[in-house]
């Protein structure tokens, strides 16, 4: 397994034991992942949150006392540089468009491999949309208010607009800042500035800004994660 420091701190929020331990389990045997606590509903999974302090919290969204989609709205609103994966067994679950709205990173499925679930919390962990072309879709065509293409005071410049677009398509600040030749700290400006013109919360919703205003399209997107693959 690959050896990075420091480790990556991970809540895992899910009702059914057996569904924690093995995911423990299998976090267990990497060395920059260590699985700070446990919960088994959405109210103790937004104490944990403040209390731990977790770099990525795996979260169940249908539990008991209060599901996923409200805790992922609750920690995330009081703790927003922490990144959420919500989990479910169904890809068409109604409650991962309603959890990508309140800021979720992005999602994995129960039944999804070991080795995907690792890639999807190092995702998660770098700030980066773990996403499918297909919801991306979905969210594109069912989010009307996501990112939806209104007219803004304050218009972007040419390069916040190129900022834009390489986000759109799934690129890291580090990738985007190679790919204009400038340094990561002048992209990390032009994000802070587009994402308040445009009222942006995350990297989902820039996605959708883009896709909305043809700056990318599904097919670059789908690109981009096939060359991750």
């Amino acid at each position: 397994m690959t050896t990075q420091s420091p480790s990556i701190r991970i809540l895992i929020v899910d009702d059914h034991t057996i569904v924690r331990r093995g995911i423990k389990a299998l976090l267990a045997e990497m060395d920059d992942m260590l699985v700070i606590g446990e919960a088994d509903n959405g109210l103790e999974a937004v104490r944990l949150s403040k209390l731990l302090e977790p770099d990525v919290i795996l979260m169940d969204l249908l539990m008991p006392k209060m599901d996923g989609m409200e805790a992922t709205r609750q920690i995330l609103g009081q703790q927003p540089h922490m990144r959420v994966l919500v989990m479910t067994s169904f890809v068409h679950d109604e409650k991962i468009i309603p959890a990508m709205k309140v800021g979720a990173s992005g999602y994995v499925l129960k039944e999804t491999e070991p080795d995907e679930l690792i890639r999807s919390i190092y995702k998660a962990h770098r700030s980066e949309r773990v996403l499918d072309p297909g919801m991306a879709r979905k969210l594109n065509n069912d989010s009307s208010e996501i990112a939806a293409a209104r007219p803004i005071s304050d218009p972007l410049t040419t390069r916040e607009s190129d900022v834009l677009q390489l986000m759109g398509i799934g690129l890291t600040n580090d990738e985007i800042a190679a790919r204009l030749v400038v340094s990561k700290s002048t992209i990390r400006s032009h994000i802070s500035r587009l994402n308040s013109k445009l009222s942006l919360g995350d990297r989902v919703q820039a996605t959708l800004y883009a896709l909305r205003k043809r700056l990318c399209s599904l097919q670059e997107v789908e690109n981009t994660q096939n060359a991750r693959t």
